[in-house]
């Protein structure tokens, strides 16, 4: 039995690597020489390794109309990984934690348009930090990255950068300017919550960071982004929920035939085989359609999307009006997230689909993380 779990789960990763060399096969042209710094950063993804199997899962808790719910415990949540429930607890005094905040702006691009809807925050980014110890930075992109303003602990010093942005290139490479900024992160002590406020358009043009890369870098249980959008998946989903109820696993052929393959696969014979194993293993379906649904989303809406994978949040905005109205609700949510915990049953590498759910509470509405990803050298 032990065998067989363990070749199953090599085959797995082998088609998992398969459609992921298929994916990146339509990435964009090598960078230019002057692209090269963002492109090396790019091609070592940040994931989360969980050394100690420790998840944290933020979760925001308000009433419908709009009230946040305080008096919570973690007996009134229900935590899954890869549908399998998971023993938790509510951390502590989290929003008393110092804050590592970095935030990302597009220059390029339409970005160019709404630089001056970032001028005199400096209250309002105050407001957003709250009174605790914290080091904010402040990168901008176009078709690169780039350090504006190191990590300092003067709001004022970034705030009057911010101000002051000149208009880069036709580029919006989000996912490489996340990239760095996660790269930046990483690199604060471990005591320091750690976020990243984006200030962009709501889809990515021409990044050279990769979609599954892109997964990975976001799934940092560490990290929440909080993303402002201006203007520039769902069959699938329901095609592998499909498959649950199914009477025959695997295409009708066999998992590894390549005559008389189902039409679906349509030549894509990695895809077949994954199909198989996760049929063979449930979990293994659910961790497929998390990967589906954030991929797509990353290609429709990667401003969103990023903010929904982390339990963050997204908002719409046209002018300085908008944007500040939504940055101070943001500064009231931030210290009022529950922060759940929970150490995996089970650790098995790569893309974890989390569900959390509230006991008997139907008045009640939440935002939380949907994912995690445990790297090869977890314990």
């Amino acid at each position: 039995m032990r065998f067989a779990c363990a070749f199953v789960f090599m085959l797995f990763w082998s088609a998992m690597a398969l459609l992921a060399q298929a994916g990146e096969a339509q990435a964009t042209p090598t960078a230019s020489p002057s692209q090269a710094s963002a492109s090396d950063q790019t091609s070592n993804p940040t994931t989360l390794t969980v050394r100690s199997t420790l998840v944290e899962v933020p979760v925001l808790v308000k009433t419908k109309g709009g009230q946040v719910v305080f008096e919570l415990t973690a007996s009134d949540f229900v935590v899954t990984d890869d549908g399998v429930p998971q023993q938790i607890r509510v951390e502590e005094d989290t929003d008393g934690r110092p804050l590592a905040l970095a935030i990302v702006v597009e220059t390029g691009g339409a970005g160019a348009r709404h630089l001056a809807d970032y001028a005199a925050l400096d209250a309002v980014l105050d407001a957003l930090i709250g009174n605790v110890e914290h080091r904010v930075e402040l990168i901008g992109f176009d078709s690169t990255s780039h350090l504006l303003t190191g990590f300092t602990e003067s709001t004022e010093d970034v705030s009057r950068r911010l101000s002051r942005l000149n208009p880069g290139d036709e580029g919006a490479g989000i996912l490489d300017g996340i990239s760095f900024a996660v790269d930046q992160l990483k690199a604060q002590p471990p005591r320091f919550r750690r976020a990243i406020l984006l200030l962009s358009e709501t889809r990515d043009q021409g990044s050279k960071t990769t979609l599954q890369s892109a997964l990975r870098l976001i799934s940092d249980a560490n990290i929440t982004m909080y993303s402002f959008g201006f203007s520039s998946t769902g069959a699938a989903i329901g095609h592998e929920a499909s498959k649950f109820n199914g009477s025959e696993p695997g295409p009708a052929h066999g998992c590894f035939s390549k005559d008389g393959a189902d039409p679906e696969y349509d030549g894509h014979y990695s895809k077949q085989v994954l199909d198989c194993i996760s049929q063979l293993a449930p979990p293994l379906r659910l961790a497929t359609m998390t990967w589906i649904a954030a991929s797509d989303g990353l290609k429709k809406n990667t401003a969103q999307e990023i903010a929904g994978l982390t339990g963050g949040e997204f908002f719409h905005f046209h002018d300085a009006k908008e944007l500040r109205s939504g940055l101070i609700r943001v500064s009231n949510d931030v210290p009022n997230y529950y922060v759940l915990s929970f150490r995996p049953s089970s650790v098995t590498l790569g893309l974890h689909a989390l569900k959390v759910e509230l006991k008997d509470r139907p008045g009640l509405v939440f935002r939380a993380r949907t994912e995690y990803w445990i790297d090869g050298d977890a314990e």
